[in-house]
This record gives C-alpha cells, sequence and structure tokens, in this order.
C-alpha cells in the first residue's frame, strides 16, 4: 500500500459514464449499469485498505429516471443488486431517496433512511437511491422545530442529515460538474475528475486521487 499520510475521513463517488461505455463497447445503452456493479466492490475493497471511514456512492437521481423505461429499469435493478451484494460484506449502510417514489426499489425500502449493520460495520457506505438535491434541502424548509434564530445549521434539517460532511469527491466519466450530489455535505469538499467511464475503473484512478488529495489546502474558508 502507498503511503499516504493524508487520508480524506469521507469520499463521495460519482460512477458515471455507464451508457458512454456500453456504446463504445457494442452494448445497449441500459447494458452498461450491469457493468457498473464490480468496480464498485473493488473500490470499496481499496478504501477498507486505504482506512476510509464513510463512502457516499451516487446510485441514481430522480432526473435520471426520465430516462427510458429500459434504462430505468436496469439501474434500478442494478442498485438493488449492488445493496444484495454488500450484504454480504463488512459495512454500515444507509439508503437516502424518496421512498414515496414509485420508482424507488421495495427491495431497499428497509434499509432506507437508516444505518443497517452488515458484518463488522468496517465503514460507512451511503447510497443515493432515487435522490433529487431539492427533495433533500426541502426537509429544512418544512421543519417545524427551526431555531427561531438568525444561524440555523441546515444540515441538521435536511433529509440527508446523517451523512457526514465530505472532504473529497471523485467523478468518473470525463464531467465536470456535482449533478446536484449532497449540495450540503460537499460545500468545503475538494474535487477530483476522471476521465475514464465508471466501468473502466482502475485502482490507479483511486490512488492517484488520494495522492492529489496530499496537495489541496484544507482550510475549510479559514
Amino acid at each position: 500500500m502507498n503511503q499516504i499520510k493524508r487520508i480524506p475521513k469521507h469520499i463521495g463517488i460519482i460512477p458515471d459514464g455507464n451508457r458512454r461505455w456500453a456504446k463504445q463497447n457494442n452494448y445497449e445503452k441500459h447494458e452498461g449499469y450491469s457493468h457498473g456493479i464490480l468496480p464498485g466492490f473493488k473500490l470499496y475493497e481499496l478504501m477498507l485498505e486505504y482506512g476510509i471511514k464513510e463512502a457516499t456512492f451516487y446510485g441514481f437521481t430522480q432526473d435520471n429516471t426520465k430516462r427510458p423505461k429500459i434504462e430505468t429499469e436496469s439501474f434500478v435493478k442494478a442498485a438493488v443488486e449492488a445493496v444484495n451484494t454488500l450484504a454480504n460484506k463488512d459495512a454500515n449502510l444507509l439508503v437516502i431517496g424518496n421512498t414515496a417514489s414509485k420508482v424507488f426499489p421495495e427491495e431497499l425500502k428497509k434499509y432506507a433512511n437508516r444505518r443497517v449493520n452488515f458484518g463488522r460495520g468496517l465503514i460507512n457506505i451511503n447510497f443515493l437511491v432515487n435522490y433529487d438535491w431539492n427533495w433533500d434541502l426541502l426537509h429544512a424548509f418544512v421543519a417545524k422545530d427551526l431555531p427561531k434564530t438568525k444561524k440555523v445549521n441546515l444540515h441538521h434539517h435536511i433529509a440527508s442529515s446523517d451523512i457526514s460532511r465530505i472532504d473529497l469527491i471523485i467523478r468518473w466519466g470525463g464531467r465536470r460538474r456535482l449533478s446536484g450530489f449532497l449540495p450540503v455535505q460537499s460545500v468545503y469538499a475538494d474535487y477530483y475528475f476522471v476521465d475514464d467511464y465508471w466501468p473502466d475503473f482502475k485502482e490507479e484512478h483511486f490512488i492517484d486521487a488520494l495522492n492529489w488529495y496530499q496537495t489541496t489546502d484544507r482550510t475549510l474558508g479559514g
């Protein structure tokens, strides 16, 4: 293992490029999602090796569900398969997303909005399923117990309040944007972008991101 001294406590993962990978490799677009499951568990093993305490994976968003039905069914199926596989690992799972929607998979409701322990619970894994940043933040604005002071800790009142502040976000697929990924927790995160598509995940992507993180200035605005 590389000697990396400064390890981010919480890493956000945006596994983009599944459809473009599928097209490049002569698959139908919807077939790309299933090829994104194994890379997630390769990364899971690496995060355990490097002592990462928490990781949040972008599963799918409410906007994603506007895609053709066959694609929606495919990424929902992939999300369920990923969680079922994680159930045999050593992690504490928290699924965050709008369970009131018909698209939210029934199989994952038992994990929604509460942390469930699997095995030895070596890492907290958060999985965003049918997530929408507007839905997340709206919980704070409709909260009845907001303090009557000028300064409010918004984090305490959003739907994803059980997810901690993120130190480093890694996005695959070449896009340079967050796409609504946990806006409150990401406010002081550093962003690292990988041009390769997510199904082409390599260990070097993660190691390079950690090495780059050593060079960042973590003042948190101070």
